[in-house]
């Protein structure tokens, strides 16, 4: 985490390719940028930031196409539930480093937080309601997926918690409460989920955010002068 600003750093540069995944739809579009990161990753909350500047600096529009990651993988039981008193190697040390490099990314990009980490949230449901509004209202899921970010990042709520997803649905022009209870209540949804997470790590993706674009990545929360080298970079070759 330490090197790359990232929650444990990718072994190999991602495919930009899964099918059932629509990429945001940013008006007019012609090119999109795979993006694999996990809500409850302050590097991926820190990274979005640095993307929505690239974004913005660009003559062209750029369209998102967000593929989910479990850090919580390693301490997940069979039933979905996470086991907090798994080792999973991450001590006292690992986090204080982690705090300081996102304390330092703040600063680097102007943003506040409420909390620097947050190891005892689950993003699973999140994840899942966000694939359904993805899948299902493409057009109102850019919307949903920065309120998720920024209920967590930015007011400290769970959104784990069923409750917080449906507010955060019902605030979102598109959307209602119904999407976080149909979705959380489809079992076939949260096993495409899984599948999802494992398809990124048979990627090589062992960590998040990674950014991905025509098979190279940049990785962890890097500066949109990093991303525009990826992208443009990428186009040039």
């Amino acid at each position: 985490m330490s090197n790359t600003d990232s929650a444990d750093a990718p072994d190999a540069a991602a495919d930009a390719e899964t099918p059932g995944i629509a990429a945001d739809p940013a008006d007019e579009a012609t090119e999109s940028i795979t993006v694999y990161s996990d809500y409850v990753c302050p590097f991926c909350y820190l990274g979005r930031q640095s993307l929505a500047r690239y974004r913005d600096s660009r003559s062209e529009p750029l369209a998102v196409d967000w593929h989910p990651f479990d850090l919580r993988a390693g301490k997940r039981n069979p039933d979905g539930s996470i086991d907090h008193d798994v080792d999973d190697g991450k001590g006292d040390d690992y986090y204080a480093q982690a705090r300081e490099n996102v304390r330092r990314l703040q600063e680097q990009y102007g943003v506040e937080m409420a909390q620097e980490i947050a190891t005892e949230v689950d993003s699973l449901p999140a994840q899942i309601v966000s694939l359904r509004v993805k899948e299902t209202a493409p057009e109102a899921w850019p919307a949903f997926d920065e309120a998720v970010f920024d209920a967590l990042w930015q007011d400290g709520r769970d959104i784990g918690d069923r409750e917080v997803l449906a507010d955060l649905a019902s605030d979102t022009d598109g959307l209602d409460a119904d999407v976080v209870d149909n979705a959380l209540a489809d079992e076939d949804l949260r096993e495409r989920v899984t599948e999802l997470f494992d398809a990124a790590r048979r990627r090589g993706i062992t960590g998040v955010p990674t950014f991905a674009f025509d098979g190279h990545a940049a990785r962890g929360a890097v500066p949109p002068e990093q991303l525009e080298r990826l992208v443009a970079g990428s186009s040039d070759a």
